[in-house]
């Protein structure tokens, strides 16, 4: 047994003592009978998917099978179940009362058409991101009307419309079983019927996806997508704003777990307390990044977005009522 690549790269030897080794190491030692009866299963992201399973036939294999977003929602609902670290909301009684939910779903000019349409439920809802770079209209909502910061796009990626978001749609005082959050166009979170019927009863201040695991740690993630200059401008920016938060980090880093992709739902107040938090945090990062923000476009705040989406929520875990669904992935 073995985790394959297709280059090592910065990848480690062992993941949980399993060797790591490169695709085409494995096939020159096999016989083309032992590559087609060789179990293999991907688990990737599934835009990823297509261009390993065009590597893997390339070498020979044949008995693959690709676990889809639905497929790994379940394995997560199961092992959950059993853990409950990150509870999912499918656990949860189902309720009497419907709660209203908004989710703004962002998408770009920029972004691919997806190969299969779809029939998005009636609680989703489009918002272009970016809009201030094209005449090209995607919505009727868009990132650069009202309060908003849709010139950043090229460094806050989604982050934008969250942003919007924050200024244009979250109500003062908050409704009472509202639910408010953000996905993009190829990642929503899952609800069935009965989870959202869940929420409201069952008190349900925020739903997260279920969160991806790293090896060793999360650490990994920001040293693979950001530069040392910029993760230090993140630490001053915490150190000087949310000190609290910065002397919990390291405790965070040295985890597993991290909520990818900027996805949250969660009460209008509960997402108005985030966005509180988290903006002037990353606004203060630009300032202090080389070069600042203004002077780049290399989403690099979106990454941090997803870290410190991951601090904020497992620091207040006790605090707020937290569950778990899946992330639906479309290619």
């Amino acid at each position: 047994m073995c985790f394959m690549v297709t280059s090592m790269g910065h990848n480690s030897n062992y993941l949980d003592n399993i060797p790591v080794r490169e695709t085409a190491d494995v096939a020159l030692e096999l016989s083309d009978r032992e590559k087609e009866e060789l179990e293999i299963y991907v688990a990737t992201p599934e835009d990823m998917q297509p261009e390993i399973e065009d590597t893997l036939c390339s070498y020979g294999f044949g008995n693959y099978k690709c676990l889809d977003s639905e497929g790994w929602g379940d394995l997560m609902k199961a092992w959950q179940l059993r853990d409950r670290d990150f509870l999912p909301l499918s656990a949860l009684p189902v309720g009497t009362d419907s709660p209203r939910v908004d989710i703004y779903m962002t998408k770009c000019h920029k972004d691919r058409e997806l190969k299969k349409s779809r029939v998005l439920p009636d609680y989703i809802k489009p918002l272009q991101v970016g809009a201030c770079y094209t005449d090209c209209v995607l919505a009727e909502l868009a990132d650069n009307v009202g309060d908003n910061i849709s010139e950043k796009n090229v460094n806050y990626s989604e982050l934008t419309g969250l942003y919007w978001i924050w200024k244009n749609r979250l109500e003062e005082p908050a409704q009472k079983d509202c639910y408010v959050g953000l996905g993009h166009y190829r990642r929503i979170l899952n609800f069935s019927e009965d989870e959202i019927m869940s929420l409201v009863n069952n008190d349900v201040d925020v739903v997260l996806p279920f969160p991806m695991p790293y090896e060793p740690d999360i650490n990994a993630h920001h040293e693979r997508y950001l530069k040392d200059v910029d993760w230090n401008a993140l630490l001053t920016a915490l150190g000087e704003l949310q000190p609290e938060y910065k002397e919990c980090f390291p405790e965070v880093l040295s985890g597993q777990f991290m909520y990818n992709y900027n996805i949250v739902v969660a009460k209008q107040a509960v997402l108005r307390e985030y966005c509180e938090w988290l903006f002037p945090i990353l606004e203060r990062t630009e300032e202090l990044s080389v070069p600042r923000g203004k002077d780049r476009s290399d989403r690099y705040i979106g990454y941090m977005g997803e870290i410190l989406e991951t601090l904020y929520f497992m620091k207040n875990a006790e605090r707020l009522n937290v569950v778990h669904t899946t992330c639906r992935f479309y290619i």
